[in-house]
């Protein structure tokens, strides 16, 4: 049965043309009889803002069709009488409306009326969860719409026809594509981390996704919170654990595949590499269905996902407002960014060599078979077992566990999670690579499978194999399912892996397996013995030749910095070059590049108040150190002793064994970045810097120009004059002086003042890699967030003294003690289960979880796959607490 909703519509415009408004007219009015405002329900609020203008919230009860009540939210800002365009924002599954609160404000802020609001059977809204049923959330969308074309705020394009836009993440991004299609009002869209196929989604290759199926219920309240076909739907496939027809008719059916061809607006489609849900092949199909349509379409693939990881969450904002700023403001030199972006998180790309910023970009998507290379595979013919009931089984997501220190994400360091279980899998590999390989797309290959049941499921994956076979990674933690029907006969089948953006070095492997167990899947109960061997043409390994590693785009504002800081810095390398006299260095601490002790200085004109007193710590080489400590810890005073600037009336600083003083020899191997940076604007970036070095009286070759402005990510930016910098460009700039001659002791204060959340992600960036090649950075940042992910070890200061140093984890308590969210309590049993486990000191029962705390030989993803064969419902692992509860309990709340 076709759920569907066929509307009679005028002619379709181009996106930004003039409508027919006489149908569009007559549409407003027949839908507008349907929606009714609750008496009394709306209420108006102002919201707190930093920005220019205040945000005002109105908060209203909608009745739609059947009854259902819809909580909203109606969010402007600026002058009631000023016509803007509008954007309804939609949540993700699970959630409501008060999870894109935040979002909502900004887009407010920006110049948009936005409307959010919780979709049925979420939060304060009635009905029953339909999975975006074209007869219930979808139809919802279209009397939203409705009303916005009856706000005062609100620009139209017709009579009842508004000038709107839909975004929004997982759940919400489908109900954005759903809506294009089905409300030609709708004038562009951004959905993020969504499905094209639900069913395709939840059944691969007619393969039952069970653990993400399973966490859609418990997320969703139970079976019975959903439509009663959804939840016999899910129990039927539950129960046999193999999807029928009629469950994928049910999920295709709202999905927005079913209506791809009536999807026609501007599409930014943002999907996540870490994603075991909805994998990139999901927003291929997607972007390949816009773009025949005809209409305008990006795509972005985030290092984040539904299993974890970096969701880039204000570099993603911060795009989709210009992609509606374009579209829905019709500002024609809004930049909207390329057409295709990646996201890269490390490693080397192989088409220059260079050291991977954070985005790679092409001005054409390549689709995921782009560059194929073919590389060949050894290995005969293999057998191996299916065991009774799929027990033990293979690993290689762990579904459901987010933040951003997701396990999929670790693949992008070198670690592996997965696990694979001898006799139940069969393996084909490369020789060593002899050049580097950076996969982007889906790798496909050919197989020869014979069962001695008559289907066999197999789960395909390929590894990273290091050499001497030490590291094996399975990138994104992505496998691919499939059930071959009919095998008993012996069946070739043709097998498209997960689409991956990995870079593989020189010398590894690729290693092909095929297992017959997965635990995120439902295999045959019933043993079977599979036989697989390859057929000709090897592993066709896409390379998307066209996409290039670049630095992210940065906004357009600039702020001027001050040239007094360049002329501050510029004195501190001129007077480390003068040759003074200075005691020999201690032969114990050549290695070490700072050693404080006993360090104290007093205010001035006082005898016993102190901005430090009696300071000691010590860093080593490779460390990113944060100096953290509210206003007046003296921080800044520690920093202006330890660069020689003025004199500590007590104790020692030793730089490499040096003892500082003004003029120190041993500061030529120090580099400082002091309360901003000031430029010569008329020159370029490049220019300034070589004027800088060469007022440092040192040779032209000690100043390792090329090596800083790799790190410091600038690319051709360096050959603009630097008036045409935006704030954060300007920064790296600084960053870059700082760098110059490669210091092997780097000390930055409050680097990131003044830049935006992307901005700041690129500073962290340059410092860890800085520090990656065994130089030694040292920090001093008031923000919390960014040194807990940034740093490596801390000093804690407060009222000029020591409160606590040491690594980042000890000082944080996740060293050892982990907190396991499981959403509600578990039973005293399942909790002794817990603190029994190999690696476990103790498991305590917390509201919503488990405190579990490690021994020395304990390990957080061996937790998390013993928690998971336990069948404990993980929703989240984490320590226990963040530096931020940390950092108050050491200064008392001082801060």
């Amino acid at each position: 049965m076709d759920l569907r909703l066929p509307r009679p519509r005028g002619p379709r415009r181009g996106h930004l043309a003039a409508r027919t408004t006489a149908r569009a007219r007559g549409r407003w009015a027949a839908a507008a009889a349907a929606l009714v405002l609750l008496a009394g329900a709306g209420t108006w609020t102002a919201v707190a803002s930093d920005g220019p203008a205040a945000v005002h919230r109105s908060d209203r009860v909608m009745t739609m069709d059947g009854g259902v009540r819809l909580d909203t939210s109606y969010f402007t800002a600026g002058p009631s009488s000023k016509r803007r365009p509008a954007v309804l924002l939609a949540h993700g599954f699970g959630g409501s409306k008060a999870d894109v609160r935040d979002q909502a404000e900004k887009l407010a802020r920006d110049g948009y009326a936005v409307l959010t609001w919780s979709a049925r059977g979420f939060g304060r809204s009635t009905g029953r969860i339909g999975l975006n049923d074209p007869k219930a959330e979808v139809a919802d969308v279209s009397r939203l719409v409705d009303w916005l074309a009856r706000r005062p705020e609100v620009r139209l394009d017709g009579s009842g026809d508004p000038r709107v836009g839909v975004a929004g993440a997982s759940y919400g991004g489908a109900i954005s594509l759903l809506a294009a299609a089905d409300d030609r009002r709708v004038d562009a869209i951004a959905p993020s981390i969504t499905y094209w196929n639900l069913a395709d989604a939840l059944f691969p290759n007619g393969v039952f996704k069970k653990l993400w199926a399973g966490i859609f219920i418990n997320s969703g309240g139970g079976c019975a919170r959903f439509e009663p076909e959804l939840c016999a739907m899910y129990n039927r496939v539950a129960e046999s654990g193999k999807p029928d027809a009629a469950a994928v008719k049910l999920l295709e059916e709202r999905s927005p595949s079913a209506v791809g061809d009536r999807i026609k607006v501007p599409t930014l489609i943002t999907q996540g590499q870490s994603d075991s849900l909805f994998p990139l092949g999901q927003a291929d199909a997607t972007a390949e269905a816009i773009k025949a349509n005809g209409a305008p379409v990006d795509v972005d693939w985030i290092a984040g996902g539904h299993d974890g990881g970096d969701m880039e969450t204000d570099r993603v904002t911060s795009r989709v407002v210009s992609w509606f700023d374009r579209y829905l403001k019709d500002d024609k030199n809004a930049a909207t960014g390329p057409a295709f972006r990646v996201t890269r998180t490390g490693g080397v790309d192989s088409t220059d060599g260079a050291a991977l910023l954070r985005g790679a970009s092409s001005d054409t998507y390549p689709g995921l078979d782009s560059g194929p290379h073919t590389v060949a595979l050894i290995g005969g013919e293999q057998r191996f077992q299916n065991p009774a009931g799929s027990t033990p089984p293979a690993i290689s997501a762990l579904p459901g566990l987010g933040g951003s220190g997701g396990l999929s994400q670790l693949s992008s360091l070198g670690v592996g999670v997965s696990l694979d279980f001898p006799g139940q899998y069969a393996r084909f590999e490369s020789a060593p690579l002899r050049e580097d390989l950076r996969i982007t797309g889906s790798p496909t290959v050919t197989v020869h499978v014979a069962s001695t049941s008559d289907d066999a499921v197999l789960f395909a994956k390929v590894y990273d194999v290091g050499p001497g076979g030490t590291r094996q990674v399975l990138p994104s933690q992505l496998v691919t399912p499939v059930r071959v029907e009919g095998a008993k006969n012996g069946k070739d089948v043709a097998l498209t892996l997960p689409a991956v953006d990995h870079a593989v070095q020189k010398g590894h492997r690729l290693r092909l397996v095929l297992a017959s167990t997965d635990l995120g899947y439902a295999s045959p109960a019933a043993p079977a013995t599979y036989t697989v061997s390859l057929r000709s043409g090897g592993l066709q390994v896409p390379t998307a030749p066209g996409v290039k590693t670049a630095a992210a785009p940065l906004p357009s504002w600039v702020w001027w910095l001050p040239l007094a800081g360049a002329l501050a810095a510029l004195a501190l390398l001129v007077t480390g070059r003068r040759r003074t006299s200075a005691p020999a260095p201690d032969s114990e601490l050549v290695d070490v590049p700072l050693q404080i002790t006993g360090l104290s200085k007093r205010y001035a004109k006082s005898a016993d108040r102190y901005a430090v007193r009696d300071l000691s710590f010590r860093v080593e080489k490779g460390q990113v150190l944060g100096l953290l400590g509210p206003n007046g810890a003296g921080k800044t005073t520690t920093l202006r002793m330890l660069m020689g600037l003025i004199k500590p009336d007590d104790g020692e600083i030793h730089v490499f064994g040096h003892a500082i003083r003004p003029g120190a020899p041993v500061l030529s191997r120090v580099g400082a970045f002091v309360e901003g940076a000031g430029f010569l604007p008329h020159l370029t970036g490049r220019e300034n810097l070589e004027l800088y070095w060469r007022a440092t009286g040192r040779p032209p070759e000690d100043a390792h120009l090329e090596e800083a402005l790799e790190i410091a990510g600038l690319g051709d930016a360096l050959a603009r004059a630097v008036r045409t910098y935006s704030q954060g460009m300007r920064q790296r700039l600084a960053i870059a002086q700082a760098m110059l001659g490669l210091p092997d002791l780097l000390i930055l204060d409050e680097p990131t003042n003044g830049l935006d959340p992307p901005q700041i992600r690129e500073m962290r960036q340059v410092m860890i890699r800085y520090a990656a090649a065994g130089r030694t950075v040292i920090v001093s940042s008031h923000l919390l967030a960014e040194v807990e992910q940034s740093c490596t070890h801390l000093v804690v200061m407060d009222r000029g003294r020591l409160v606590q140093a040491g690594p980042v984890s000890e000082i944080i308590g996740s060293g050892d003690t982990l907190l396991v969210g499981t959403g509600a309590p578990l039973d005293a049993p399942v909790v002794e289960k817990v603190g029994a486990l190999p690696g476990v000191l103790s498991a305590v029962a917390t509201e919503d979880g488990l405190l579990v705390r490690l021994d020395a030989g304990g390990s957080a993803q061996r937790l998390v796959v013993e928690l998971v064969r336990l069948e404990v419902p993980v929703a989240s692992v984490g320590p226990h607490r963040r530096l931020e509860d940390a950092f108050l309990t050491l200064i008392g709340g001082s801060a």
